[in-house]
């Protein structure tokens, strides 16, 4: 069981993770689309960035994300004895 402190503490890490995720998504997917003119100046493998980005570069990094967010709750779990088995 975990004393008041050490749980505010978990979910305090907890949201700053989700807070850190969320920004890094929001950005990903509405500044690539606000700055889709000038990503479209630059061309990768044939298409224009901003289609790239659309079509595969958030894809990865969405991919990207879950596994950071997966790897770091797993180390907060294991930090505040919470872990499953």
């Amino acid at each position: 069981m975990l004393s008041k402190e050490e749980l505010e503490g978990y979910w305090r890490e907890n949201r700053k993770l989700m807070w850190i995720v969320l920004v890094v998504w929001a950005l990903v997917s509405y500044g690539a689309a606000l700055i889709s003119g000038w990503l479209n100046r630059i061309v990768l493998l044939g298409f224009p960035l901003g289609y790239y980005m659309g079509a595969q570069g958030a894809l990865l990094v969405f991919l990207l994300l879950i596994v950071f967010y997966a790897k770091r709750m797993d180390e907060t779990d294991r930090k505040y004895r919470v872990e499953e088995d």
